[in-house]
């Protein structure tokens, strides 16, 4: 049996996140409040949504939350995944349980990455429901919609677009005559993803140049490459992971091509676990 641990990214916080693992994991939550400079708990429990789904409070928050949570499952099982994975903010879960990292030195990259991805406004997201992706990428050339790039390949017919918001706003109809059961905009603040976030990676590189990462004890599988992390580029994945899509269909599908794959989403809510299931339920492609 494979154990698979993979960790939600941003969409997965809400309200009430956190509440069981609190009492347990105090002195965890004080060392992230003095740090960030204001209630992680607090946040978590009471809000308001609007600051909790602000870019630069949902990535601290999501991270301690998906971190207690590996260290609670850990504690409760006993068992150390074989490997891990997750969807873009998610991924730093994963890089802490691999041991990139510890617990704060993850949280003092989440909140920079934060802060710089907040800073890129002028743009947005959408989800494209009902189209593979070869055909939205064909859609996009046909009506000349260069400006959008694919942020997210997260299901088999689910992908998300990004770039400037006039352009989500024209692709809308557009690709819902052409097929799409629905194009969702998403509640963000800036187009990530995608080559917007260019000045965001670029800062971001400069300020991870301050770190080293220790050496991986659990593969973990990158967005950009969806195939293990190299140890010795652990810093420019993540850089390049800001204007890169999401691969999470590939990533999901190499995991599942280990075997007898037991893959559990760690961290709040099931929005994970509904992407691996329609990913499993098509023909798996080889994974070079």
């Amino acid at each position: 049996m494979t154990t698979i641990y993979i960790f939600p990214g941003q969409g997965s916080q809400s309200i009430g996140m956190g509440k069981e693992l609190f009492p347990r994991y105090s002195h965890l939550l004080r060392q992230a409040d003095a740090l960030l400079g204001y209630s992680v708990a607090e946040l978590c429990l009471s809000g308001p949504q609007e600051r909790l789904s602000d870019t630069r409070f949902t990535q601290p928050a999501l991270y301690v939350i998906n971190a207690l949570s590996y260290l609670e499952t850990v504690r409760q099982t006993g068992v150390l995944p074989d490997f891990v994975a997750g969807h873009s903010l998610g991924e730093y879960s994963a890089l802490f349980a691999a041991g990139a990292f510890d617990f704060l030195t993850g949280l003092e990259l989440v909140q920079r990455r934060g802060e710089l991805m907040a800073a890129a406004k002028g743009g947005g997201m959408a989800a494209v429901i009902g189209l593979s992706p070869e055909r939205l990428q064909a859609l996009l050339t046909r009506h000349g919609l260069a400006s959008l790039d694919v942020a997210n390949f997260n299901a088999p017919q689910q992908t998300v677009l990004s770039g400037p918001t006039q352009d989500i706003q024209l692709a809308r109809p557009l690709l819902e005559r052409e097929g799409a059961r629905t194009v969702v905009p998403l509640k963000v603040s800036a187009a990530f993803h995608s080559r917007y976030m260019r000045d965001a990676a670029t800062a971001f590189s400069q300020f991870l140049a301050n770190y080293q990462f220790a050496e991986l004890k659990i593969p973990v599988i990158s967005n950009v490459e969806a195939a293990p992390y190299q140890d010795a580029r652990v810093a420019e994945t993540l850089v390049k992971q800001l204007v890169s899509p999401v691969r999470w269909v590939e990533s999901v599908e190499f995991l599942l091509k280990q075997p007898n794959p037991q893959l559990r989403e760690v961290g709040p809510g099931q929005v994970l676990t509904g992407l691996t299931r329609q990913i499993a339920q098509q023909p798996l492609r080889a994974v070079s």
